[in-house]
């Protein structure tokens, strides 16, 4: 179902190996990833990760083309995916190019990274949620997922200790992430109309992330829609 007759929009998160270090894509694979949808619900994917990364490039090669939103999902989700598939040589559908307004001091991009990107994987185009929240709210208020989410009135799924996933068991990790892939789909939705002005445009030239490799396949109609 898509909002006021415009493309569908399908929440994505991803989690991560918080043994050694979740926040680094040279050490911690992807644990987990959700795409949360109106039409079609949560589709939570767990086991290994090249299984994790393949099974998630087809589903939204597939899927009919719409809006990808994350949350901060240009700075750590998008990067993290494209070096943890380069790593385990999975071609993925995702283009990213740095975005130089995504930029902010003190906060050091992903290791391998240059910063903020924005995107689009096949069809699909990308709105990062948390980055329209910052613009969209005063320069002091908190834009953390879940405290926007409560802010809302959205129910949110919660750990403990987000930084010690990996002791997590499979199904309060797959709720966990599906949560969150929820809400920033659904909150994507409470303020369409004002974040859709944020969805990402893919400068000429397309690609420029390191490391990234696209499908081997050419299927018909799957280049980013910029």
């Amino acid at each position: 179902m898509s909002i006021a007759g415009r493309r569908p929009l399908y929440g994505l998160d991803i989690e991560t190996d918080t043994t050694a270090d979740g926040l680094d894509p040279a050490v911690a694979p992807v644990v987990a990833v959700a795409l949360s949808s109106r039409a079609t619900g949560d589709v939570v994917l767990t086991g290994s990760e090249t299984g994790i990364l393949r099974a998630l490039d087809s589903h939204l090669r597939k899927a009919e083309p719409g809006v990808l939103v994350t949350w901060n999902g240009g700075a750590f989700d998008l990067p993290f995916l494209a070096s943890r598939a380069a790593t385990a040589g999975v071609a993925l559908g995702l283009d990213m190019a740095w975005d130089p307004t995504g930029y902010r001091a003190g906060r050091r991009p992903r290791p391998g990274h240059i910063g903020t990107y924005a995107a689009c994987w096949y069809r699909h185009r990308h709105l990062d949620a948390y980055r329209a929240w910052r613009r969209l709210s005063e320069p002091e208020t908190a834009c953390g997922l879940k405290e926007v989410a409560r802010g809302m009135g959205l129910e949110a799924v919660e750990l403990d200790d987000p930084s010690q996933v990996h002791s997590v068991a499979v199904g309060q990790l797959r709720r966990y992430v599906a949560s969150d892939a929820s809400l920033a789909r659904r909150l994507a939705e409470l303020r369409w109309r004002e974040v859709r002005t944020f969805v990402d445009r893919m400068p000429p030239g397309g690609q420029l992330a390191l490391g990234l490799t696209r499908p081997n396949v050419s299927v018909p109609g799957d280049r980013c829609q910029r």
